[in-house]
């Protein structure tokens, strides 16, 4: 049947010219007339091999599909930020007075109490000042003394016996004050921790303001991280953070402890800071991942974001109708889009639970034809 079809489409093109160039003079319409005879007789042969497929039991090519059942999970957003550890108590050893240093008592590594002597400054000096002020107070005492006691006697004048009294006073009172600059030729620590740096060496020269060694309390450890001024309203303290530790390849569940009530003019972002749980392994300035949950329902039906197709009248997936054990028929879903993060897309309506999504092959497949998965 097929051949016999072929054979009067040839036939047709060969002789109708002939038969059409009597009847008029004009080709073109002579060109037109043939090809719209050829393409009735095209769509016959179609139909014709549709037919004897069907009556001789050839079964139709179906596509081969992958499919995903919907089930209602959670959904979460996040925000993504570069954070980092650091101790509350991070604190900085330094002097109040300039010299060379003479003594270090501390290494890196020593555990160190509040107050305890990390270094001595070079006092030489300030002992020989005094030495020489308190013997000027022993001379002026003498004085005084001997003064106090004319004055009881009612000789001398009471001019004289306040001059020796002020001078002895006077002496007291610069004994003093040196005795304080020569407790600060030492360096004592400021807090209690470990001694995390020691930066400089005997010998070296100190000035107020340089530190001689860090010292790290790892007991109260925070995570900070800052934030771009975009989420300013969606952080709040208490919300849920997940940390994940790269060094380590650990991950945690902390929550907001401190979010910065001012914007950083210059990066125009933020301060957030989360409670970290003490343990041996944290650092200080150790990078810590923070994801931060603005975003969050219990009971979404979700898609891969990859699966979502547009078209003039919106998105929509493809999604499988069963007709048999193995056989479907693919049918397009409008659907309403919601938050998406890493790959997933919350899906606000046209879809429910139990429909089969089409998730490997819907690119080669069209709504309505019929399916294999």
């Amino acid at each position: 049947m097929k051949k016999t079809i072929q054979f009067a489409l040839l036939f047709a093109a060969f002789f109708l010219p002939f038969a059409c160039g009597k009847q008029s003079p004009d080709k073109q319409a002579q060109l037109d007339q043939l090809k719209d005879q050829r393409t009735q007789i095209e769509t016959q042969i179609i139909a014709l091999e549709k037919e004897l497929g069907s009556a001789a039991g050839t079964p139709q090519r179906v596509k081969i599909v992958g499919l995903t059942e919907v089930n209602p999970t959670v959904f979460r957003h996040f925000i993504d930020l570069q954070g980092k550890i650091d101790a509350e108590d991070n604190v900085a050893a330094t002097a109040k007075m300039p010299g060379t240093l003479t003594r270090i008592y501390v290494k890196n590594g020593d555990v160190v109490k509040r107050g305890q002597l990390l270094a001595q400054i070079d006092d030489d000096i300030m002992r020989r000042s005094l030495s020489e002020v308190e013997l000027q107070l022993k001379t002026a005492e003498d004085l005084y003394n001997r003064q106090k006691g004319l004055w009881d006697q009612k000789i001398g004048t009471e001019i004289q016996y306040i001059q020796a009294k002020s001078n002895k006073e006077a002496m007291e009172q610069r004994i003093a004050t040196t005795k304080e600059q020569l407790g600060q030729t030492r360096i004592y620590a400021p807090i209690g921790g470990t001694v995390d740096y020691v930066v400089l060496k005997i010998g070296q020269a100190i000035s107020p303001g340089m530190p001689l060694c860090n010292i790290l309390n790892l007991s109260n450890l925070k995570i900070q991280g800052e934030a771009p001024e975009v989420y300013a309203s969606k952080v709040r303290q208490g919300d849920q953070v997940n940390v994940y530790f790269p060094d380590l390849k650990k991950e945690i569940t902390t929550k907001v402890k401190y979010v910065s009530k001012s914007i950083n003019t210059t990066n125009r972002t933020f301060t957030v800071e989360c409670l970290l749980p003490q343990n041996a392994d944290y650092r200080a300035n150790m990078i810590a991942v923070m994801k931060i949950v603005d975003y969050q329902k219990p009971n979404a039906i979700t898609v891969p974001v990859n699966v979502i197709q547009t078209a003039e009248d919106g998105d929509f997936v493809l999604i499988a109708d069963k007709t048999g054990d193995k056989q479907a028929t693919a049918r397009k879903a409008p659907i309403k889009q919601g938050n998406n993060y890493n790959g997933e897309v919350e899906i606000l309506s046209g879809l429910k639970k139990g429909d089969q999504v089409i998730t490997t092959g819907f690119q080669e497949v069209n709504n309505g034809e019929k399916i294999s998965f």
